[in-house]
């Protein structure tokens, strides 16, 4: 399947001329449309963005930390318990 085949959704955006004239010469130097060279640099900060909120990277140490509190959970304590109750009585579970 083609690329243009695959494109169903529409953005649209206001820039300045100086903007537009920036990225049209910076989609030239790349080989690119505009269009493309605006879809792949956005496409890569949001990779950038939500890998940001959604991938924690532990070292080695906190990784063995981590895998001992999975394996061996320290007993729960009076707020764990709490919260746990309140968590019970507003669901209803």
């Amino acid at each position: 399947m083609s690329r243009i085949a695959q494109r169903q959704e529409r953005i649209s955006i206001r820039l300045s001329p100086q903007s537009k004239r920036k990225l049209e010469r910076a989609a030239a130097y790349s080989d690119k449309t505009l269009t493309d060279f605006m879809v792949d640099v956005a496409l890569q900060k949001a990779d950038t963005v939500v890998r940001e909120h959604e991938v924690i990277t532990l070292n080695a140490e906190e990784w063995e930390r981590f895998q001992e509190l999975l394996l061996n959970p320290p007993e729960p304590n009076e707020k764990l318990k709490e919260a746990f109750a309140w968590y019970g009585r507003v669901t209803g579970g």
